[in-house]
């Protein structure tokens, strides 16, 4: 691959100057409005949807009116959560070590206030969760703009008891706002949403999540790809290239096989791209950004270990009740109607299984679709499923390489 030119990436955040990447535009616009209104809210969505992609270009969309301090739980290890002294310590560390940065500090913050900070994260024997956010408010109340707070990858630190606290004296300062300096909005992003991160806690716990939670707003911009934005995507990709790909009809498959799931989108792009141009049956780009070049980026996609096909099927083994619904939806030979009280639902959607297709519960995509098939194809109780009895009988017609063959059922 030629390191001069974009590229399609699958990996971490996206930056338009090295990537192919759809236009998050209108997606930022409406995310502003909801900090413009001073909400607190979370971006859920399942494993790589572009929250990570979201967030950066988001911090840098609202600098030009607010403070931005964007954090990562992730880079928080397990034992600065050991109890309330060790978070404030770890919490004011972190903080000070992203507003200070040397490559890119964020400016209109007090400096005074800043070294009481300092202090704080020097003597993790004396703070309390309390005398932190005490700090906090005052650095609030003496920013030169209103303060947004954006907390990345939450919820991998939301099965202990300290986070909960942190979250309630969080909640606590943004519900008292008029009264006492905070941070004018709050950005939660991760899998779970703050109303569903209950999942993650233990049972001898529940009772002390239900405070931290309810204050948070809806949160309904379409994260996903249209096929607009893929079609975007791919004349800017073909304006370098001149492969002279069909790019409507391409957009158009991509979209109607992954329903605009990003990762999917961007994956199946590069495989194109990098695996399939070149090879023996395609050898240049022109014969890869076809239709037959697009159905074997999709087969190498289905057949490959990656980190989002692992997280997924991860959540099959760690959720029994959410196997068993997905087992229904493509074995059962039934509708299955859409109820978001049912946790199993709940938790499908969530990791971005399925969708609510007007009251009917479906699986999200058809490579989630065909991936699951091929998994459940494996076990006994899907062997002894008419579905695959029938298939047997006639595996030429159905049944290809020991897979379901989704274009021929």
């Amino acid at each position: 691959m030629d390191n001069n030119r974009r590229y399609f990436n699958t990996t971490g955040a996206c930056n338009p100057q090295l990537h192919y990447m759809v236009d998050i535009q209108e997606r930022l616009e409406e995310i502003k409005n909801l900090v413009d209104a001073g909400k607190y809210f979370t971006i859920n969505r399942a494993r790589q949807y572009g929250k990570t992609t979201t967030i950066k270009a988001l911090s840098e969309y609202l600098e030009n009116d607010y403070v931005v301090v964007s954090l990562d739980f992730q880079r928080m290890s397990n034992a600065e959560f050991a109890d309330e002294y060790i978070f404030s310590a770890a919490f004011a560390a972190y903080f000070l070590k992203t507003v200070r940065n040397k490559r890119n500090p964020v400016q209109g913050l007090n400096n005074d206030i800043l070294d009481k900070l300092s202090r704080i994260a020097n003597e993790n024997s004396a703070f309390s969760i309390g005398k932190l956010f005490a700090v906090l408010s005052e650095l609030c109340e003496t920013a030169e703009k209103p303060i947004v707070l954006i907390i990345d990858e939450v919820d991998s630190a939301a099965n202990n008891q300290v986070f909960l606290d942190f979250l309630a004296q969080l909640r606590s300062y943004y519900l008292d706002r008029e009264n006492s300096p905070a941070f004018w909005s709050v950005i939660l992003a991760g899998v779970y949403d703050v109303k569903n991160i209950r999942n993650k806690i233990r049972a001898d716990e529940e009772h002390k999540v239900n405070s931290p939670w309810n204050i948070a707003s809806d949160f309904r911009v379409n994260m996903g790809f249209t096929p607009g934005g893929i079609r975007g995507m791919l004349e800017e990709y073909e304006a370098d290239n001149h492969s002279g790909m069909n790019v409507e009809e391409i957009a158009g498959l991509i979209f109607d096989y992954t329903s605009g799931y990003p990762f999917l989108v961007s994956r199946l792009c590069k495989l194109m791209d990098e695996e399939v141009a070149g090879s023996v049956s395609f050898p240049d780009k022109a014969a890869a950004w076809t239709k037959e070049g697009f159905l074997e980026a999709e087969k190498l996609l289905l057949s490959e270990k990656n980190t989002l096909f692992e997280s997924l099927m991860g959540k099959l083994n760690d959720y029994p009740s959410l196997k068993r619904k997905l087992y229904s939806i493509l074995f059962g030979g039934k509708k299955l109607v859409y109820n978001p009280d049912d946790p199993a639902v709940d938790i499908a959607v969530m990791f971005g299984f399925v969708k609510n297709d007007g009251g009917t519960l479906r699986i999200a995509n058809r490579i989630f679709e065909t991936r699951l098939y091929n998994y459940f194809l494996t076990t006994d109780e899907a062997q002894n499923s008419e579905l695959f009895i029938f298939a047997s009988d006639d595996k030429s017609q159905f049944v290809q390489n020991g897979h379901l063959n989704m274009e021929l059922v």
